[in-house]
């Protein structure tokens, strides 16, 4: 039986719809834990229910290889409900299944309580919007935090620093699951076994692999793949970096290959569809307004670059930043690239209802002059919001201007 570890940043907004109508869409890359948290709440409808009120399905799953349309689906779930009594239906990477909308459109109508999870956001547009507008909610789902990576590790048994770590009180065994965290990365499976630094890098470079042929290629039915690992290879060497999508096709043409603006941005979309990409807007600070121009790219987990290029310190600050970004994207907020006049601020995360938050991410502060340019551009905002300069600095912990300078452990373990 597979082990189940709670991730309650997740189940807990799902759980408050549980036995609810609307239909609940679970979405995130491929692998990043979806079906783990399906099995979560299906736990909780074992405590309300017997198993034969419960409809499991996952697609990938090769006994389910010929339910491929929605009337293949529909004959399975009829065969399935055999009574009057509500019934828990669970389907898991539902988009391999051609027309499903309509087998959940038709399934809601019944004594059901509906869970679909799938590794590409087109799930929440054409026909599901137009079947189930109103009448769903969609949870986005993200690989294990810095908390939920100490966690998995303690309860799998792996990590010689993990229990110290997740306790708190120990300084060096958090710091020791962080460095390992940033290596690691936080797709569940590298948590669940003491896999060695190789088979790590191979197991994501087989997600990622997956990921893309699937949920990109396939979905797509794209067929100039060489330019769609280029573009891939170009946004994994610039994040944290502002790009634009006309640089991208300008730089394709210079090394001898063949790109359009229009055919760059198509493959990028796909790539943000396919949640391997997500893309971060500029935001005027002082103007309050989005703005027309470069944007960041950030991965779905930081350890997807290992998939394409060497891990050192020269893509430190980019894979620091990512991992920043996914924890704010996590707890709710939405997050932009910040402009103050002519300083840019890494992150502006607004949560719904106007809540905001200023960070700055630096590796290090080598001397003044790098104090003084990461806490410069926060200090100069003259609102009340929380501002954070976050760093891998373990000595420097200070309050200058309203701007705290903090370790980013604390900030990923929310201590401060």
């Amino acid at each position: 039986m597979v082990m189940l570890v709670e991730r309650k940043i997740y189940t807990d907004r799902i759980k408050g719809f549980f036995g609810t109508e609307p239909v609940k869409v679970i979405i995130g890359m491929r692998r990043c834990g979806k079906s783990g948290i399906l099995g979560l709440v299906l736990s909780e409808a074992l405590k309300v229910t017997d198993e034969r009120h419960i409809i499991h399905i996952n697609f990938e799953d090769a006994k389910y290889k010929k339910i491929r349309t929605y009337e293949d689906l529909d004959a399975l779930l009829e065969q399935r409900i055999v009574d009057d009594g509500r019934y828990y239906v669970f389907l898991d990477e539902v988009q391999n299944v051609t027309g499903w909308e309509s087998s959940v459109n038709s399934l809601r109508l019944r004594n059901t309580d509906i869970y679909v999870t799938g590794s590409n956001s087109k799930l929440l547009s054409g026909e599901l919007a137009t079947l189930l507008a109103g009448r769903y909610v969609a949870f986005e789902v993200g690989t294990l935090s810095f908390s939920e990576f100490i966690r998995f590790r303690d309860e799998f048994g792996i990590g010689r620093t993990a229990r110290a770590a997740l306790d708190g009180a120990d300084e060096d065994a958090v710091h020791a699951e962080l460095d390992e965290y940033i290596r690691t990365g936080g797709f569940p499976m590298l948590s669940t076994w003491p896999f060695s630094p190789e088979q790590a890098r191979q197991v994501i470079e087989d997600i990622h692999a997956s990921a893309v042929l699937k949920d990109v290629v396939a979905r797509n039915s794209i067929r100039n793949v060489p330019l769609l690992e280029k573009i891939i290879d170009y946004i994994y060497d610039n994040v944290g970096n502002l790009v634009s999508v006309a640089n991208i096709a300008n730089y394709m043409r210079s090394n001898g290959g063949s790109a359009d603006v229009e055919t760059v941005s198509s493959y990028l979309s796909y790539l943000e569809n396919g949640r391997i990409l997500q893309r971060a807007q500029k935001y005027d600070v002082r103007g309050k307004r989005l703005l027309e121009s470069n944007d960041k790219y950030y991965l779905a987990d930081h350890s997807l670059q290992y998939a394409v290029r060497e891990v050192g310190r020269d893509n430190l600050p980019g894979i620091l930043e990512n991992i920043v970004y996914n924890e704010l994207v996590r707890r709710g907020h939405r997050v932009y690239v910040g402009k103050a006049g002519e300083k840019e601020i890494d992150f502006v995360a607004e949560r719904p209802g106007g809540d905001k938050m200023y960070v700055q991410v630096c590796t290090e502060f080598g001397n003044e002059g790098t104090v003084e340019r990461e806490f410069a551009p926060l200090v100069g905002i003259r609102d009340h919001y929380p501002k954070y300069v976050v760093t891998l600095d373990k000595y420097w912990r200070v309050d200058r201007g309203g701007v705290k300078g903090v370790h980013l452990a604390d900030f990923l373990l929310g201590r401060v």
